[in-house]
């Protein structure tokens, strides 16, 4: 053991600090380590996390405030195609207006020339990327309607009918589940024509 010099003396901690005149002269690595475990769990945590909360079903349909969707039973699950959306006001796809109701109500027409010209445009598109891909995937003429619940039937007859003319025969409409299990949309097939 070591003999000290009588006088005040500073605990372990303090024992080699630069206040007290002690220390302050020895040399300090500059190497530190790296705790890689607690940063391993914290990435681990973190995509787990953003895995538990992605979810493509709720994304594939706008909800808006002005669409209240009717309810039904027999639904499917939402699938990825052009939405058409159908409010009190006006139609739209993919964020375009097509048309406004009060001007369809007056129209005599059984179509929406703006819609057909959208959809025929989106088909286009479509099939040029899948052959410039070389993809065998053909068009299956799938497509959502969004329409409130209070519009008249003769208005979702005359954007049915401007679907099926521009080449999308498989009609879905957006649904609420009956029996308030979900409030996520789902999609109800129309009867085939």
């Amino acid at each position: 053991m070591a003999i000290k010099v009588p006088g005040k003396r500073y605990g372990k901690r303090l024992e080699h600090s630069k206040v007290f005149g002690h220390g302050g002269h020895a040399k300090k690595s500059g190497f530190s380590d790296l705790l890689i475990t607690p940063l391993v769990d914290m990435f681990i945590i973190i995509v787990l996390f953003l895995i538990a909360n992605f979810s493509a079903t709720g994304e594939v349909l706008m909800m808006t405030k002005d669409i209240q969707l009717p309810e039904a039973v027999n639904v499917k699950e939402v699938e990825m195609h052009p939405v058409v959306m159908v409010s009190n006001e006006q139609v739209t796809i993919s964020g375009t207006i097509v048309g406004r109701v009060e001007d369809l109500v007056k129209d005599e027409y059984l179509n929406i020339p703006a819609l057909e010209e959208k959809l025929r445009e989106m088909k286009k598109q479509y099939e040029d990327l899948h052959s410039m891909a070389g993809g065998e995937d053909t068009f299956k003429g799938d497509v959502n309607i969004q329409a409130n619940k209070e519009v008249e039937f003769r208005i979702i007859k005359r954007v049915m009918f401007s679907c099926a003319t521009a080449g999308y025969n498989n009609i879905n409409f957006a649904v609420l589940t009956k029996g308030g299990d979900s409030s996520a949309p789902v999609t109800a097939e129309a009867a085939p024509q």
